[in-house]
């Protein structure tokens, strides 16, 4: 599989990735497309919903502290 966007560095870095994910696979015993799978659908998700959880209660503690120095 190889990247054919036209630009070098970003063909590059996917054939990097892609690599990656190959050898991460085969080291686990899944295959290429397992792999994204679970990646891709399923622990990025679920990081990303993470995340925003966790800007949402550090954003409410600043507000709370704000609120509290003014009195």
């Amino acid at each position: 599989m190889s990247a054919n966007s036209g630009i070098k560095w970003v063909d590059e870095t996917f054939d990097v990735c892609v690599k990656l994910l190959f050898d991460v696979a085969d080291i686990i015993g899944i295959s290429y497309e397992e792999i994204n799978v679970w990646i891709f659908c399923v622990i990025w998700p679920i990081l990303t919903l993470i995340m925003f959880a966790e800007i949402l209660r550090l954003r409410l503690k600043i507000n709370i502290k704000n609120e509290n120095r003014y009195y």
